[in-house]
């Protein structure tokens, strides 16, 4: 018997039982429709992380200051403004596994343009910072030696305030308020999207560090006018970011004078490390996720097998009568087989489609990326008929090896 004509009568025999066929492939339905959301809601996770990667820069260091204590009471990192901008001039200056190193403040402030209010973070910081997170501008130019020495009042802007403060009109060269002092917007900044916490990287004004503090911040902390709320690092290559860490760490404890015995007043953080960590462990739970909506699959293929066993005594007859006028064993061993096959297939391609509209509710419902491969979907076919192909050889068989005149005999 042709495949083609062996597909063709299972077609007609599952056609006869509808709702019996449906039922019997809704576990593999179920079971490659999971899989594929989860695999897709998985792989949509890595996307966003790698992206977040991507826009934090490379070779990537933060450091920032230690945690204060007060009564007793450790406060969170970043309370004992022990950091400097001298700090980041010798990061800089004294460690070659180092490319750049940016002072930074911030704050948030009221920002009006033209009758248009936006409130908005203020980041004072030199021109390394952008050189550090491989931030381009979209328009204008950044800051010059000029306007970080001499603390001119000039911005780059961030997409989000240039779309709320000017909508479509050209910001280069527009005036702003930053809490009533004026800025100049001498360049607006290339999109980035979110960071790692889900905030708009967009969503925010740059200005220079020595302008920061005469201006509207004054310093991080009001006893040290040159403390910093965090130092951005480059280092020159991935491999060298460990090395750079320890020397980071041991200039900076030589520089606040802190002893072997004692705990560093600052902290030195890899942000893209803790994103790869945040990616891998969504990874394993989408998977493990994933292998528990498959036990779904094994479900219906016990159903499948039970449902041709069943089939195999309704047609015990049609058997017989077929191997009575010449039909071959294996025959009547791939019609059987051929019917598990095109169940869980049909099962299989229901699955994706079912899995696919599930992953796109999820990704409008949850603001969640999804990345949906071709080959996972292929897999889960594949997969679906090799379901069918283990678990309906044994009805395929049991009625292949059928006497024809005992099941000519059968009621």
């Amino acid at each position: 018997m042709m495949l083609w004509e062996a597909f063709r009568i299972g077609l007609r025999s599952l056609r006869a039982n509808k709702m019996r066929s449906f039922l019997t492939i809704l576990g593999i339905i179920i079971g490659v429709a999971s899989v594929i959301t989860m695999v897709a809601v998985g792989a949509g996770a890595q996307t966003r992380v790698a992206e977040q990667i991507r826009s934090l820069g490379a070779n990537v260091l933060m450091v920032v200051p230690g945690a204060a204590r007060e009564g007793g009471v450790r406060k969170e990192s970043g309370t004992r403004h022990t950091l400097t901008e001298s700090d980041a001039m010798a990061i800089g200056s004294q460690v070659p596994q180092v490319q750049a190193a940016a002072p930074s403040i911030r704050s948030n402030h009221q920002v009006v343009h033209s009758g248009r209010n936006w409130n908005t973070t203020v980041n004072g910081t030199t021109g390394d910072y952008f050189v550090i997170r491989e931030w381009a501008l979209s328009s204008g130019r950044g800051f010059s030696a000029i306007d970080e020495q001499g603390g001119g009042k000039v911005a780059l802007i961030g997409a989000t305030v240039a779309k709320q403060l000017f909508d479509k009109a050209d910001p280069v060269g527009g005036q702003i308020r930053i809490s009533s002092v004026p800025f100049e917007v001498i360049g607006v900044l290339a999109e980035k999207g979110p960071s790692g916490a889900g905030q708009n990287q967009d969503d925010i004004i740059f200005i220079p560090i020595s302008t920061a503090k005469l201006r509207l911040m004054g310093s991080a902390s009001e006893v040290n006018r040159e403390a910093v709320a965090y130092i951005l690092v480059k280092a020159v290559s991935d491999e060298a970011m460990q090395g750079a860490t320890a020397e980071i760490e041991a200039l900076l404890r030589q520089r606040h004078r802190i002893g072997a015995q004692m705990d560093s007043d600052f902290q030195i953080n890899n942000p893209a490390a803790e994103m790869a960590a945040q990616r891998a462990s969504t990874t394993t739970v989408a998977w493990l996720l994933a292998a528990i909506a498959s036990v779904s699959l094994i479900v219906g293929g016990i159903s499948i097998m039970n449902i041709m066993l069943v089939s195999v005594t309704e047609r015990t007859r049609e058997i017989g009568l077929r191997l009575a006028v010449g039909a071959r064993r294996r025959d009547i061993r791939n019609q059987f087989l051929t019917e598990a096959v095109t169940l869980c297939v049909l099962g299989g391609v229901i699955g994706v489609g079912l899995g696919t509209g599930a992953a796109w509710a999820v990704a409008k419902l949850a603001d969640w990326p999804i990345f949906l491969s071709s080959d996972a979907a292929a897999f889960a076919v594949i997969f679906a008929a090799s379901i069918g192909i283990f678990f309906g050889y044994y009805p395929a068989r049991k009625a292949a090896r059928l006497e024809p005149i005992e099941a000519l005999r059968s009621e």
